[in-house]
């Protein structure tokens, strides 16, 4: 059962220099990304946050049809505005090279706040290990679209 989107806003927090967990899914998990010139449109798109301060960019990992992002807020922007701009940067730069229209991205996404007591890096491995649980590849530097601070 869907939960409607008001719910999934309560509690929501946004705070400069707390580290989130993001999971952003394509609109009916279309594998959008299984297209390498797709993928690298929208890794332009999250580096592009990254570069212009306004997040820096812990550990990611880009599947066929969805995104884990680990994520730390350096600003005045608030996270839902950060996601609304990759968002909408990212679709419509696929979309111009896509040659259609429609959506990219599912409404939403999911966060995790960390907590202090949370260890960074074993979400970092966990997000980047993604396409090995996929059985997608054996290795992980097989796969083309991650990053991580530490590894």
């Amino acid at each position: 059962m869907d939960m409607p989107r008001d719910n999934l806003l309560k509690g929501r927090v946004s705070r400069a220099g707390q580290i989130y967990h993001i999971a952003i899914t394509t609109e009916d998990r279309r594998p959008l990304f299984r297209d390498f010139h797709c993928a690298r449109i929208t890794v332009a798109e999250l580096r592009r946050l990254h570069e212009q301060n306004v997040v820096n960019s812990l550990a990611w990992v880009l599947m066929p049809d969805h995104l884990h992002w680990l994520v730390q807020l350096n600003g005045p922007i608030g996270l839902s505005t950060v996601i609304k701009v990759f968002k909408g940067r990212s679709a419509r730069q696929l979309g111009l090279h896509m040659e259609t229209g429609g959506a990219v991205w599912q409404p939403g996404f999911h966060d995790h706040a960390l907590r202090r007591e949370d260890d960074i890096r074993k979400v970092a491995r966990y997000i980047v290990a993604n396409p090995l649980r996929a059985g997608q590849v054996e290795r992980i530097g097989d796969y083309p679209f991650w990053d991580a601070r530490w590894i």
